[in-house]
């Protein structure tokens, strides 16, 4: 059995033992902060971690981590030996489909050239040693705008891909792994019931059709009320889907729980997982703002000689990469970053840091800010840890992970 299921299982049989449902915790490694915060923070509350990498940020090109799939993987178990965390970690692609990579969307690659690149992703990725891959064709830019792919297409491409790693992972002699599908993206599909169900429906069968009647999800992705825009959980649709992909052997997915109000209703209503990630960008960023203002605090009363600007370094390298543009607004489109409310800038600088946390610029203000802090005995790294760790210990108590390592 994969690794992931076997985790999913265990987890279901301490459920029936103690009667606490539990739901585990998928962070976005999209920095090395995070990756050491992460691993920090599963030791300290002893419990497993999931980590979900897009292709934007770990691929074959490095992505904008600067990592491909075997750095990913070897990064990770060094931090693991670095805190000697002995409990279960997941490495899985997050979000794998034709032109979900943001190169593949700029530069409008086709149908066969945007599938036959996951495809090689989906390759190096379980050459590397990755646990699951999340298998989502949802997005085809050859869709006219305001409409919505066909269910039916994605099906066919999701039961494509899955066909693709299974051959590829057999003729290389390597364990079973798992899969997650679909997603909660309104331009994905399954934001209604009737359309989720058609597409289980058409998975079910291809995978059939494909020779796989063994091969099926481990995790269905749910919209379940929580977006780009929208922090609330929906207990009542997350408990219908639940009680649909159960016999079936899969368990609903939660994406979007980045400051989700309610995280305590995941495990009582079935949730399998649920993944968190600019949360973690904004964690890290607000850290170094703080230890800005800090060290400009020293630096007006003469103890600190040349100023990092680090706020400003990141507001500028934000900026220049353009990747900030997607997550314009409708009536946002076409306006400068300096154009835009004070409140959304903020906001779209601080998520949109993950992108450039590798730059040189962004690298050299840090190494800046650390050392200035460093010479006045302030150990800025471990503040910018710290932070991130406590955005993330309130995951771990309310998907009731705390101590869970010491019963798995």
């Amino acid at each position: 059995m994969p690794k992931t299921e076997q985790l999913l299982h265990k987890l279901d049989a301490i459920r029936e033992k103690t009667g606490i449902p539990r739901t585990i915790f998928a962070a976005c490694p999209n920095s090395p902060t995070v990756i050491r915060a992460s691993l920090r923070a599963a030791k300290r509350n002893n419990a497993p971690i999931y980590f979900a990498a897009t292709l934007n940020q770990i691929d074959c090109d490095g992505g904008y981590t600067g990592m491909t799939q075997e750095d990913f993987v070897r990064t990770v178990r060094f931090e693991t030996e670095r805190v000697n965390f002995n409990g279960d970690v997941i490495i899985a692609i997050d979000h794998g489909g034709p032109w979900l990579k943001d190169k593949q969307r700029v530069e409008k690659w086709s149908v066969k050239d945007a599938m036959d690149g996951v495809k090689k992703s989906f390759e190096a990725a379980v050459l590397a040693g990755y646990d699951l891959i999340h298998v989502d064709p949802t997005v085809d830019i050859n869709v006219p705008k305001g409409e919505i792919i066909d269910i039916h297409v994605v099906a066919a491409r999701t039961v494509e891909l899955i066909a693709h790693v299974e051959k590829f992972r057999k003729e290389h002699g390597i364990a079973p792994i798992s899969y997650e599908v679909g997603t909660e993206e309104v331009h994905g599909g399954l934001a209604d019931e009737t359309t989720f169900d058609t597409f289980i429906s058409d998975l079910k069968n291809g995978l059939m059709v494909a020779g796989l009647p063994d091969v099926w999800p481990c995790f269905i992705v749910g919209k379940v009320g929580t977006d780009l825009d929208t922090t609330i959980f929906d207990g009542e649709v997350a408990r219908r889907l639940t009680s649909k992909v159960r016999p079936l052997g899969s368990y609903i997915k939660g994406h979007y729980t980045d400051d989700v109000a309610n995280p305590e209703e995941y495990p009582l209503c079935g949730m399998g997982a649920a993944n968190v990630g600019p949360e973690f960008t904004m964690s890290e960023y607000r850290a170094l703002c703080e230890l800005e203002e800090l060290e400009k605090k020293h630096h007006a009363e003469g103890r600190v000689a040349v100023l990092s600007h680090m706020k400003e370094v990141l507001l500028q390298e934000v900026e220049d990469s353009h990747r900030w543009e997607k997550w314009l607004h409708e009536d946002e489109l076409g306006k400068s970053l300096h154009a835009l409310t004070p409140e959304r800038q903020d906001w779209i600088v601080a998520t949109c840091c993950r992108y450039i946390w590798q730059q040189p610029r962004t690298l050299a203000a840090r190494g800046f800010l650390y050392a200035n802090l460093e010479r006045l005995g302030v150990d800025a790294e471990e503040i910018v840890l710290g932070r991130i760790e406590r955005d993330m210990d309130k995951y771990f108590r309310a998907f009731n992970l705390v101590g869970v390592n010491d019963l798995l």
